[in-house]
């Protein structure tokens, strides 16, 4: 494994925190204080030359949907594993369906999605694997 994009909510949302002093791997973490055009410029050179595992983690932090459209677009690149973590604390009703779809599109595309909470599970599936996390994910959410 060359690199993991961490991707997802932003928005003040604590997840980078506590992701990233469990990762032993290499990681790019597109998140600055001060967003300008040559922060858009380096994060599309890591996404698209240097990291090979883009991870999307989506909290109820998120305010708009662009996350979850970078998702979609990142599992239909053959060239890249795509892993997606929703954590459904804070989600009611409609936006609970709405991310369980989301979870088993991207399973049945060929990602891994995972519909909980547990960051250090998360964190041992992306140490544990030596060139990719590909593996089979045979289940699916009830919506």
């Amino acid at each position: 494994m060359k690199k993991i994009f961490l991707g997802g909510t932003c928005n003040n949302s604590t997840w980078r925190d506590e992701l990233i002093p469990l990762l032993k791997v290499d990681y790019f973490n597109p998140v600055v204080e001060d967003w300008t055009s040559e922060c858009q410029e380096i994060e599309e050179d890591e996404k698209d030359n240097k990291c090979d595992v883009h991870l999307y983690v989506i909290t109820n932090a998120m305010t708009g949907v662009y996350s979850v459209a970078e998702v979609v677009d990142s599992v239909h690149n053959k060239h890249k594993t795509t892993v997606l973590q929703v954590i459904p604390d804070g989600f009611e009703g409609h936006a609970i369906k709405s991310l369980k779809a989301v979870v088993n599109l991207v399973n049945k595309r060929g990602g891994q999605a995972f519909f909980d909470s547990d960051l250090k599970a998360l964190a041992t599936r992306l140490n544990n694997q030596k060139s990719s996390i590909r593996a089979k994910h045979e289940h699916t959410l009830e919506a």
